[in-house]
């Protein structure tokens, strides 16, 4: 099973890392560093809940499956729904970590984890999607409280967002008392 799920993993992240910048390039014209980074991200992300429960193939869709519809959320749901997500945290992990779980639920299989019980395993006619259905609805719940929570205690304490003049005169130095970036005129 832990070498399974270690091929699992690996070809996951394999996948990914070509998906996203490919879509970027297909999309935007040219492929990033970033992208090739975030595609990672989702991949592991995504594959995570099926590691050990799930084949090769599986982890190839879902691999390309979590990375496809991480992409769309960062890359366009994000501007849609109009959300403050600098680094996409929602869009990469928090989606294709529900990818992922859902997913797990269609594609796990006793013949790769024989502790699955015979009836959880294989496609939807099964009982293992409203597990998972439930676990993801728990794991929704306490991220959003914990959200909510440290937003508004950090709204309390010291506010959500800097004043703008102090925005563009440059955070690093008014934080910190050092300059990160310097412009010179030529």
């Amino acid at each position: 099973v832990a070498s399974n799920a270690f091929v699992a993993t690996t070809l996951a992240a394999a996948v990914a890392s070509i998906l996203w910048p490919s879509l970027e390039w297909i999309l935007h014209g040219k492929p990033t560093v970033l992208g090739f980074c975030s595609g990672i991200v989702a991949g592991l992300v995504a594959i995570t809940p099926a590691a050990g429960f799930v084949g090769s193939g599986a982890a190839v869709a879902i691999g390309a499956l979590g990375t496809a519809v991480s992409f769309f959320a960062a890359m366009r749901l994000k501007h849609i729904l109009k959300y403050d997500d600098a680094l996409d945290t929602f869009g990469v992990h928090g989606v294709a970590g529900t990818v992922g779980t859902i997913l797990t639920a269609i594609f796990a299989t006793s013949m790769i984890n024989p502790n699955i019980q015979a009836n959880l395993g294989g496609l939807i006619g099964n009982g293992l999607w409203v597990e998972q259905a439930k676990a993801m609805g728990i794991t929704i719940a306490i991220a959003l409280v914990g959200t909510l929570a440290a937003t508004a205690i950090t709204k309390a304490v010291l506010g959500l967002r800097p004043d703008s003049e102090d925005e563009v005169a440059g955070m690093d130095y008014l934080d910190h008392g050092e300059v990160g970036y310097r412009y010179e005129e030529n």
